[in-house]
């Protein structure tokens, strides 16, 4: 165990990530990491626009625009962009969360002028038309039917949301209301597109293989032109804390087995708080190791599944406890076992086996989340964006090599009371018991 973990604390050691980063006069933060092993390139945009920015009644635009946006532009023509990266050899993608929108190509390395002007295009010149609205409308609810509405569980998430906020815009999902996309005018996705896809609200990554002068000619070449956007004003939603159970139910229609779920509101991802709740999920949840699948699902057999899925974000995070029954057993009894595993984390101190255990997974995950350049660069947007702090890439484990057995155990009696979580009933629609 000692071999491994000085192993793994040498890799992590050995593994700083460098990086040089820089303002355009337009706002436009710029970061580059060098890393010739390989003869390819990254260029990715990240823009601090996600679900959260979005207008009650106008849910789902963040989203829609990760697809608009590929659209064209007025030198890409509609339908063009996926041609252009396949036949020079890339590929690209983007994704949506509640805080961000991330962009990137990965392209041979003698293809990054070509990425660099695609995501200046992406920027400067889009072509937001109502042909392009239309098409990707259609494109957004066969998404929302297929990973939401007609997926077993599909809606747990979005069921939680609603539930665990009241004033925060988290309380709805990243893919938004469909009756809020068909009421939208074109002048409304126009004015969203230059409110936030503004140079100066956003961080351009290019990493791999790359010549750092001439790739700084380019940028500013293609970037360089963009005028500045209004400044973005971030509103402030608080919540008020959660001091009695919130108790929901939901049918749904593709399930047969009734799934027990225990949310808690956590803090900013940003906090220490946060991340010691990291180690405790995965502590409780994470893999057939963990305290719950052992006891609940192997030794016991109480249950088909156990599960939780930590959401960290800007504002505020969720941690979401779920299970599946197996008869004779209930949720209820389920839900008793959970509680019981938590108590004992809020009461005693976990074992220095198993507080060593966490830590080098976690060495683990720090390495793999490194261990790709198209990973580096996602995580050095992220931490500037979101976190306001690059270096974080090098120093955050660190954090969690800090934290101490006693603040497990009092960080998990600050934040996993039942007092203080959902309880969410999601039940099969009786006809589906039929």
């Amino acid at each position: 165990m000692l071999s491994a973990a000085l192993m793994l604390g040498g890799v992590a050691h050995a593994q700083k990530v460098a990086f040089e980063e820089y303002n355009l006069d337009n706002g436009l933060h710029v970061i580059l990491h060098n890393d010739p092993s390989a003869p390819v390139v990254i260029t990715s945009v990240m823009y601090h626009v996600g679900s959260k920015d979005e207008r009650p009644d106008r849910t789902g635009f963040a989203h829609f625009f990760e697809h608009l946006l590929f659209e064209g532009t007025q030198n890409i023509k509609r339908g063009e962009w996926m041609k252009i990266v396949t036949a020079n050899g890339g590929v690209n993608n983007a994704n949506t969360s509640d805080d961000r929108t991330y962009y990137y190509e990965v392209f041979p390395s003698n293809s990054l002028e070509l990425g660099l002007w695609m995501e200046s295009e992406r920027l400067m010149h889009p072509i937001i038309n109502k042909i392009g609205v239309d098409t990707q409308n259609e494109v957004v609810k066969e998404e929302k039917r297929m990973r939401y509405d007609n997926q077993p569980y599909g809606n747990i998430l979005s069921e939680v949301k609603k539930n665990m906020f009241k004033k925060h815009p988290y309380r709805w999902t990243t893919i938004g209301s469909m009756k809020d996309l068909d009421a939208a005018t074109l002048e409304e996705f126009q004015a969203f597109n230059k409110k936030f896809y503004t140079p100066n609200n956003a961080v351009l990554v290019v990493a791999g293989d790359f010549e750092k002068t001439k790739t700084k000619e380019w940028i500013q070449k293609y970037f360089g032109p963009i005028p500045k956007g209004e400044e973005v004003k971030k509103q402030t939603f608080t919540e008020d804390p959660i001091t009695q159970p919130i108790k929901a139910t939901y049918e749904d229609p593709n399930i047969q087995i009734p799934m027990v779920v225990a949310s808690y509101r956590t803090p900013s991802m940003k906090t220490r708080d946060a991340r010691v709740l990291d180690l405790i999920s995965s502590y409780l949840s994470d893999g057939k190791s963990s305290k719950l699948y052992k006891k609940i699902v192997d030794d016991k057999k109480m249950a088909l599944q156990i599960g939780a899925v930590g959401f960290s974000q800007e504002d505020y995070g969720t941690y979401i406890l779920y299970g599946l029954p197996m008869a004779p057993n209930t949720t209820a009894d389920i839900l008793k076992e959970m509680d019981e595993e938590i108590v004992k984390i809020q009461t005693d101190l976990i074992s220095e086996k198993d507080y060593e255990k966490l830590q080098n997974k976690f060495d683990n995950n720090y390495v793999n989340a490194n261990s790709s350049v198209e990973g580096i660069a996602e995580n050095l947007a992220s931490y500037y964006l979101l976190y306001g702090d690059v270096n974080l890439i090098n120093t955050e484990i660190d954090i969690y090599h800090s934290i101490t057995r006693e603040e497990i155990r009092e960080v998990a009696k600050k934040y996993l009371n039942p007092n203080q979580r959902l309880i969410l009933d999601y039940i099969p629609t009786p006809k589906s018991q039929n």
